[in-house]
């Protein structure tokens, strides 16, 4: 009891810390967020030829012995100095990389809309964008503010090679289908032109226990079917309706980009493996994004582009403490289970 006694009294000083810290930390922000505007992002641009370089230049000099790697230095050299002197000034094409993992909400089209931005100051249809797309679909809006970006390359005459190593269904697919190029890992998962929505409807429950709900609305098809309310054929036939324009609509973005699809074939809401959506022509080549961008990288100049937004005080603040609790339970963890029990 003595121990439980000493325990109890160290948790609570170590909270007791934390919150003041907490506190404190918390009116600092206040006082220095006032008045200014929320901070913005900031692009971050990577060489990606250096980081394939020098992946190869590690396992070389880890392999070769001295003399070897030495003779084969010398001979890069020689190559590189011949390649200069053939393209006579002549700079390479350039490969613009950007990455896209998109959850329910699509996310991250907020960093995708500022680094298509950048990149169409500089580039050309010389040039070529590859997106690296991994997405399961999510909201019908936010997945079609996505893929509004991706046309914005399109509309530019730019080059879009887009590559799938994992998912890109529904609305990932409705991205992926604005490339020029789809490439597709050979077990990616793709398709699922379709749409779907569901909702529980508690209104029996409700009825058993003798509860009340009521939908008051302006407008006849305002509001089609609830969680809570009695749902009518009439709003449930409304509501199907909806899904089936939707779903018109997808397919016609769909064949707009990639004609060459049976889209009646492949919009029934169905999911295909990169070998069998090959088949299909939902994809055009079979390849993972690494092998593509290693080849590219032997002929262009590729940069990897990720627009980053900067953290606010409280966000880092709130980082910062979430180690700060952690660090003090591992340590009152590390205190009890010193003690012996007999």
């Amino acid at each position: 009891m003595e121990f439980l006694a000493e325990y109890a009294s160290f948790l609570a000083k170590i909270v007791t810390l934390v919150v003041a810290i907490i506190v404190v930390l918390a009116a600092v922000a206040s006082l220095r967020s006032k008045g200014r505007r929320k901070s913005s992002g900031q692009l971050q641009v990577t060489r990606l030829n250096d980081f394939y370089k020098g992946l190869r230049e590690r396992l070389e000099s880890t392999l070769l012995n001295k003399d070897q790697l030495k003779a084969l230095r010398k001979e890069q050299g020689k190559t590189e100095k011949k390649q200069k002197k053939t393209q006579k000034g002549d700079s390479k094409s350039r490969v613009f990389v950007l990455d896209f993992d998109g959850d329910i909400k699509a996310s991250a089209t907020d960093s995708l809309r500022h680094e298509i931005t950048a990149l169409l100051t500089l580039a050309t249809p010389r040039d070529e964008v590859v997106l690296r797309l991994e997405s399961g679909g999510g909201m019908v809006h936010s997945y079609g503010l996505a893929s509004s970006q991706l046309a914005r390359i399109r509309q530019a005459g730019v080059p879009l090679t887009v590559c799938i190593d994992k998912v890109a269904a529904s609305g990932g697919y409705m991205m992926a289908c604005i490339g020029e190029k789809i490439i597709s890992a050979p077990f990616a998962i793709l398709g699922s032109i379709g749409v779907v929505a569901q909702l529980p409807n508690v209104n029996r429950l409700l009825k058993k226990h003798d509860i009340d709900f009521e939908v008051l609305t302006a407008g006849e098809y305002k509001r089609t079917l609830t969680v809570f309310g009695e749902n009518t054929e009439k709003g449930r036939e409304k509501f199907q309706e909806d899904l089936e324009v939707t779903h018109e609509l997808f397919k016609n973005f769909v064949t707009h980009y990639r004609p060459q699809l049976d889209i009646n074939q492949v919009a029934t809401g169905e999911v295909w493996l990169g070998i069998a959506a090959l088949n299909k022509q939902l994809v055009d080549e079979l390849k993972t994004s690494d092998e593509y961008l290693s080849e590219r990288a032997r002929e262009a100049e590729l940069f990897h582009l990720h627009y980053a937004e900067r953290k606010s005080l409280q966000e880092r603040m709130g980082v910062a403490v979430a180690h700060s609790i952690e660090g003090a339970v591992i340590k009152a963890w590390g205190k009890l289970s010193q003690q012996r029990f007999w």
